[in-house]
């Protein structure tokens, strides 16, 4: 689990909570009509931008967010070491007795086409492909959260336009004057901390697991490209530390540059 993302969004949550509390009451800033126009028109404006089964997958992907399931990449270097020791050893065959070891679903795809007799080509096409949809459906994710985001804001200005008239309306009466402008202040509130507080974070912490994971995948994709072509461990071990910082290489790897 991704503690960094939880206590973002509980810490900010206090944060603006603690600070209504302080000043009073928080009845006064729960207000139906202003969620109705926020909430309710943003998840409109989601539903006619993107299709329905787009929509609901967007909760799958949010799941990135808060659980972390990708493999150490230095594990996975170590892996791949041990994998190019038994090919040297026995052959590529071998490696058959490695899979049922193996949790990741894409790395045991793979050695099975390594074990399987492949290519490189043909390993580098299938892999290849499968890294470019786990990109897209990421992208997606973003790309609703970012939708929302910049919708929420946007309602909210229109449920402050709203609050607004209703007030000039009623301005000889001096009791729902207060509806209008309570109406007219949420809505701007409700919007902008939808978006700021949750839409976008979420997003860029998305956007950052995108990457960490096509990273690890391209990992391994270079892996099973080295155990194809034969190489021996050390230059295996070697090749994939380039994928890489040097403070966060494998000490023998270091030693060795």
């Amino acid at each position: 689990m991704d503690i960094a993302t939880i206590i973002g969004l509980l810490a900010g949550t206090a944060l603006v909570l603690g600070s209504i509390l302080l000043g009073g009451s928080i009845l006064p800033f729960i207000n139906i009509p202003s969620l109705m126009i926020t909430v309710g028109g943003s998840v409109s404006a989601l539903l006619i931008n993107f299709s329905l089964a787009r929509v609901l997958s967007v909760l799958s992907v949010l799941k990135n967010c808060f659980f972390v399931k990708l493999p150490d990449a230095n594990d996975v270097i170590e892996q791949f070491t041990e994998y190019a020791k038994v090919a040297r050893r026995d052959g590529l065959l071998a490696l058959e007795k490695k899979l049922d070891e193996i949790d990741d679903q894409f790395l045991k795809r793979g050695l099975e086409l390594v074990v399987g007799g492949s290519s490189r080509e043909e390993l580098a096409s299938m892999i290849e492909t499968e890294i470019v949809y786990i990109e897209h459906r990421h992208e997606n994710g973003k790309k609703i959260l970012d939708s929302m985001a910049a919708a929420a804001p946007a309602f909210g200005m229109i449920g402050t336009l709203i609050g607004l008239v209703q007030m000039l309306r009623t301005l000889d009466d001096p009791s729902q004057i207060g509806v209008g402008m309570a109406t007219a202040l949420l809505t701007t509130l409700y919007g902008a901390v939808i978006a700021n507080l949750f839409c976008i974070p979420l997003a860029g912490k998305l956007e950052m697991r995108s990457q960490q994971e096509i990273m690890i995948r391209e990992l391994m994709m270079s892996g099973l490209g080295s155990l194809v072509d034969g190489h021996a461990p050390p230059v295996v071990t070697e090749r994939l530390c380039a994928f890489l910082s040097t403070s966060s290489r494998p000490e023998s790897s270091v030693q060795a540059a």
